[in-house]
């Protein structure tokens, strides 16, 4: 059948603490392939919202990413956050060979290094909390310096270009129309700043893993000095943003829930699992992120998708799919089965950098509920502010007692 009489405005605001959005979920019920408007860029898109359907955009070479360079697709923010070389616009075999170089600096021995270097900045954060005294500010005292610290620490970016490279990557997720120009000089300017730093590594690489990216080797085929660039810029915003804000949401879900805390503290080899449970079922970003094209025409749940329509997808209705999912809107931290959730994205753009990031996060959930076993909320959880202002969702602050 044909889809799409009835399109959809989406300006997918929704910011009210961890709920889910309603209209996604409407979507995911109603219309699961549907005609989309967004914010900012021209005309129409589709948006897929079941998990199988889901899967199927995300791995089949009928949807191109590559082929929305050069167009203004619809989209959240003002400013396109992805750079045209980067490898999240990119399709095979070019994101293969570029993935299988990159996995090399993320290969299991590379990411046992960064545990150990992520335990010894959490402890050191905590000390300081610790000191500090109750009541502490966790986004603050842990969520923000430890994922920025870690990823700085392992690409060896210098202790004084750090809070201007957050101030960059935080300015181009700003989804304000009034932020546009703002987000076009972040983007250019951290961009100068790695075409630099990473000519330097090229020269001169260390044991940091902007030198293991600038070093690796797939035969004959190694990153192109643009290549490396802007794949330096990704892991940067891509590995401290985004474990920043789920440190604050999976502590805030553990701090408001106190039977699934106190189960985790009794027994805290599950955390792991748990986690696994906690990334699957908090909405952890607003509406949708980078889309892609459909080269040929494709039915998708018995909607007709044209050739050259452009088609996002939802990783937080793919989920929540109660086809995939059994009680798909329940936290249940003893859920059975393989972690199948879509929160580091599906197939040939899966996020790379998973393995650091759960290790960050495990790290630093299970360090604070070891070494504050009376740690809780200092306000009424219907007190905490949120972010309103950007794609992602997270706690501005998270007061904690103990």
């Amino acid at each position: 059948m044909e889809s799409g009489a009835n399109v959809w405005n989406c300006p997918f605001d929704y910011a009210e603490g961890l709920e889910f959005d309603p209209t996604l979920k409407r979507l995911l019920t109603e219309e699961p392939v549907a005609r989309i408007r967004l914010p900012y860029g021209e005309g129409e898109a589709w948006l897929v919202t079941r998990y199988e359907d889901v899967r199927t955009v995300t791995t089949d070479r009928r949807f191109s990413r590559s082929a929305i360079i050069g167009r203004d697709f619809p989209r959240m923010t003002p400013e396109p956050i992805v750079q045209d070389e980067a490898i999240n616009v990119m399709d095979p075999p070019a994101s293969s060979r570029l993935r299988s170089l990159v996995s090399k600096a993320f290969a299991p021995r590379q990411v046992e290094r960064m545990r150990v270097r992520t335990r010894h900045v959490v402890d050191e954060l905590l000390d300081r909390m610790a000191k500090h005294g109750s009541p502490a500010d966790l986004m603050e005292s842990l969520a923000s310096p430890l994922p920025l610290t870690t990823i700085c620490e392992v690409l060896d970016i210098p202790e004084r270009d750090r809070g201007q490279l957050r101030a960059h990557a935080r300015t181009m997720m700003n989804v304000s129309l009034d932020n546009r120009d703002k987000a076009v000089r972040a983007k250019a300017e951290m961009r100068g700043y790695f075409e630099t730093l990473t000519a330097k590594r090229r020269q001169h690489p260390g044991d940091d893993l902007i030198s293991a990216l600038a070093t690796a080797r797939d035969g004959d085929e190694i990153l192109g000095d643009q290549e490396l660039t802007v794949m330096a810029m990704v892991l940067l915003i891509t590995g401290q943003d985004t474990t920043t804000y789920e440190i604050g949401n999976l502590a805030y879900t553990l701090l408001t829930r106190p039977e699934e805390l106190a189960m985790l503290r009794s027994r805290p080899e599950m955390l792991p699992q748990a986690m696994e449970e906690m990334l699957r079922f908090i909405p952890f970003r607003k509406g949708v992120g980078i889309p892609r094209v459909a080269t040929e025409d494709v039915e998708l749940s018995g909607v007709t998708i044209r050739a050259g329509d452009i088609v996002h997808v939802s990783y937080l209705t793919a989920n929540r799919d109660p086809r995939k999912f059994d009680r798909p809107d329940e936290l249940d931290l003893e859920r059975e089965g393989k972690p199948s959730h879509m929160t580091f994205g599906w197939g040939g753009h899966h996020c790379l950098g998973a393995p650091l990031a759960f290790t960050e996060l495990e790290v630093a959930l299970g360090s604070l509920l070891e070494r504050f076993p009376e740690l809780r909320l200092a306000k009424p959880p219907e007190d905490v502010r949120w972010n309103t202002t950007s794609i992602w969702r997270y706690p501005l602050e998270l007061p904690v007692a103990w």
